[in-house]
Protein backbone atom coordinates (compact mmCIF):
# COMPACT_ATOMS: atom_id res chain seq x y z
CA UNK A 1 0.00 0.00 0.00
CA UNK A 2 1.00 3.49 -0.75
CA UNK A 3 -0.29 6.63 1.18
CA UNK A 4 -3.18 4.49 2.04
CA UNK A 5 -3.98 3.32 -0.79
CA UNK A 6 -4.10 -0.22 -1.96
CA UNK A 7 -2.17 -1.18 -5.02
CA UNK A 8 -4.50 -2.21 -8.35
CA UNK A 9 -3.44 -5.42 -8.43
CA UNK A 10 -4.97 -6.21 -5.02
CA UNK A 11 -8.49 -4.38 -5.56
CA UNK A 12 -11.15 -7.11 -6.06
CA UNK A 13 -12.74 -6.71 -9.31
CA UNK A 14 -15.51 -5.67 -10.36
CA UNK A 15 -18.95 -7.15 -11.42
CA UNK A 16 -18.57 -6.12 -14.80
CA UNK A 17 -14.97 -6.58 -15.36
CA UNK A 18 -15.68 -10.80 -13.96
CA UNK A 19 -14.91 -12.89 -16.78
CA UNK A 20 -17.96 -14.70 -18.48
CA UNK A 21 -16.22 -17.75 -16.36
CA UNK A 22 -16.51 -16.01 -13.07
CA UNK A 23 -20.29 -14.86 -14.21
CA UNK A 24 -21.25 -18.39 -14.68
CA UNK A 25 -20.24 -19.58 -11.29
CA UNK A 26 -21.79 -16.65 -9.88
CA UNK A 27 -24.76 -18.21 -10.49
CA UNK A 28 -24.16 -21.30 -9.57
CA UNK A 29 -23.94 -20.04 -6.49
CA UNK A 30 -26.84 -17.66 -6.59
CA UNK A 31 -28.96 -20.83 -7.51
CA UNK A 32 -27.19 -22.89 -4.47
CA UNK A 33 -28.11 -19.89 -2.22
CA UNK A 34 -31.39 -19.26 -3.35
CA UNK A 35 -32.33 -23.57 -3.24
CA UNK A 36 -31.37 -22.97 0.60
CA UNK A 37 -33.05 -20.34 1.30
CA UNK A 38 -36.21 -22.27 0.39
CA UNK A 39 -35.71 -25.51 1.54
CA UNK A 40 -34.99 -23.90 5.30
CA UNK A 41 -38.46 -23.77 4.80
CA UNK A 42 -39.51 -27.05 4.22
CA UNK A 43 -36.43 -28.87 6.26
CA UNK A 44 -38.06 -28.77 9.42
CA UNK A 45 -41.71 -30.10 7.70
CA UNK A 46 -39.82 -32.89 6.17
CA UNK A 47 -37.76 -33.41 9.79
CA UNK A 48 -40.95 -33.68 11.84
CA UNK A 49 -42.51 -36.25 9.37
CA UNK A 50 -39.09 -38.36 9.35
CA UNK A 51 -38.83 -37.92 5.78
CA UNK A 52 -35.73 -36.22 3.64
CA UNK A 53 -35.31 -33.84 1.16
CA UNK A 54 -34.80 -36.83 -1.19
CA UNK A 55 -37.52 -38.94 -0.09
CA UNK A 56 -39.88 -36.52 -0.03
CA UNK A 57 -39.02 -35.62 -3.97
CA UNK A 58 -39.53 -39.26 -4.62
CA UNK A 59 -42.93 -39.59 -3.15
CA UNK A 60 -44.11 -36.34 -4.44
CA UNK A 61 -43.60 -37.65 -8.21
CA UNK A 62 -44.93 -40.65 -7.99
CA UNK A 63 -47.94 -39.47 -6.03
CA UNK A 64 -48.22 -36.84 -9.23
CA UNK A 65 -47.33 -39.51 -11.68
CA UNK A 66 -48.16 -42.74 -10.44
CA UNK A 67 -46.72 -45.37 -11.98
CA UNK A 68 -43.16 -44.85 -13.19
CA UNK A 69 -39.75 -46.45 -13.99
CA UNK A 70 -36.53 -45.75 -11.30
CA UNK A 71 -35.02 -44.31 -14.06
CA UNK A 72 -37.99 -41.83 -14.81
CA UNK A 73 -38.40 -40.98 -10.76
CA UNK A 74 -33.93 -40.26 -10.68
CA UNK A 75 -34.79 -37.83 -13.77
CA UNK A 76 -37.90 -36.31 -12.54
CA UNK A 77 -36.96 -35.71 -8.99
CA UNK A 78 -33.32 -35.19 -10.03
CA UNK A 79 -31.86 -37.96 -8.01
CA UNK A 80 -29.02 -39.88 -9.39
CA UNK A 81 -29.83 -43.50 -10.02
CA UNK A 82 -27.33 -44.96 -7.29
CA UNK A 83 -28.85 -42.72 -4.13
CA UNK A 84 -32.56 -43.59 -5.76
CA UNK A 85 -31.49 -47.70 -5.11
CA UNK A 86 -30.60 -47.27 -2.17
CA UNK A 87 -33.76 -45.08 -0.95
CA UNK A 88 -36.47 -47.05 -3.04
CA UNK A 89 -35.27 -49.73 -0.20
CA UNK A 90 -35.88 -47.33 2.33
CA UNK A 91 -39.08 -46.29 1.17
CA UNK A 92 -40.40 -49.81 0.48
CA UNK A 93 -39.62 -50.62 3.82
CA UNK A 94 -41.52 -47.89 5.35
CA UNK A 95 -44.64 -48.83 2.92
CA UNK A 96 -44.39 -45.84 1.00
CA UNK A 97 -43.45 -47.14 -2.45
CA UNK A 98 -43.99 -50.81 -4.07
CA UNK A 99 -41.17 -51.82 -6.70
CA UNK A 100 -42.29 -54.67 -8.95
CA UNK A 101 -40.56 -55.48 -12.24
CA UNK A 102 -42.43 -54.32 -15.46
CA UNK A 103 -43.98 -57.57 -17.22
CA UNK A 104 -43.33 -56.30 -20.83
CA UNK A 105 -39.63 -55.58 -19.47
CA UNK A 106 -37.82 -57.86 -16.84
CA UNK A 107 -35.40 -55.73 -16.79
CA UNK A 108 -37.02 -52.71 -16.05
CA UNK A 109 -38.04 -51.79 -12.08
CA UNK A 110 -41.15 -50.00 -11.42
CA UNK A 111 -42.28 -47.59 -8.58
CA UNK A 112 -45.33 -46.88 -7.25
CA UNK A 113 -46.56 -44.90 -4.43
CA UNK A 114 -48.62 -46.94 -1.96
CA UNK A 115 -51.81 -45.60 0.46
CA UNK A 116 -48.98 -44.97 3.42
CA UNK A 117 -47.34 -42.63 1.01
CA UNK A 118 -50.32 -40.48 -0.07
CA UNK A 119 -51.43 -40.21 3.62
CA UNK A 120 -48.05 -38.94 3.93
CA UNK A 121 -48.11 -36.74 1.21
CA UNK A 122 -51.86 -35.62 2.46
CA UNK A 123 -50.39 -34.86 5.75
CA UNK A 124 -47.40 -32.51 4.38
CA UNK A 125 -48.83 -30.74 1.40
CA UNK A 126 -51.19 -28.13 3.95
CA UNK A 127 -47.72 -27.32 5.22
CA UNK A 128 -45.93 -27.39 2.18
CA UNK A 129 -48.94 -24.94 0.58
CA UNK A 130 -48.53 -22.94 4.10
CA UNK A 131 -44.85 -21.78 2.76
CA UNK A 132 -45.26 -21.89 -1.15
CA UNK A 133 -48.34 -19.38 -0.18
CA UNK A 134 -45.75 -17.21 2.49
CA UNK A 135 -42.98 -16.96 -0.24
CA UNK A 136 -45.61 -15.73 -2.39
CA UNK A 137 -47.01 -13.22 -0.56
CA UNK A 138 -43.16 -11.93 0.32
CA UNK A 139 -41.67 -12.49 -3.02
CA UNK A 140 -43.94 -11.67 -5.09
CA UNK A 141 -46.76 -14.44 -6.25
CA UNK A 142 -46.55 -13.26 -10.46
CA UNK A 143 -42.60 -12.94 -9.74
CA UNK A 144 -42.56 -16.74 -8.34
CA UNK A 145 -44.13 -17.46 -11.67
CA UNK A 146 -41.58 -15.85 -13.45
CA UNK A 147 -38.77 -17.13 -11.90
CA UNK A 148 -39.94 -20.40 -12.63
CA UNK A 149 -40.83 -19.93 -15.78
CA UNK A 150 -36.53 -18.78 -16.25
CA UNK A 151 -35.83 -21.70 -13.90
CA UNK A 152 -37.05 -23.87 -16.44
CA UNK A 153 -36.34 -22.14 -19.75
CA UNK A 154 -32.61 -22.39 -17.80
CA UNK A 155 -33.41 -25.92 -17.19
CA UNK A 156 -34.32 -26.38 -21.04
CA UNK A 157 -30.62 -25.55 -21.74
CA UNK A 158 -29.57 -29.17 -20.33
CA UNK A 159 -31.77 -30.80 -22.51
CA UNK A 160 -30.27 -28.87 -25.48
CA UNK A 161 -26.63 -30.22 -25.23
CA UNK A 162 -25.45 -28.10 -22.63
CA UNK A 163 -22.34 -29.90 -20.50
CA UNK A 164 -23.00 -31.88 -18.06
CA UNK A 165 -20.68 -30.86 -15.38
CA UNK A 166 -20.70 -29.89 -11.69
CA UNK A 167 -19.01 -26.50 -11.04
Amino acid sequence: MKNGQQDKREMPSSPTSRSPQERQRSLAIGLLRAREAVMSHFRPILAAHDVTEQQWRVIRVLSEAGTLDASEVAEKASILAPSLTRMIRSLEERGFITKHKDKADGRRVLLRITAAGRAMVDEVMPESLKVYADIGARFGGERVEQLLDMLDELTALRLEGGTSGEE
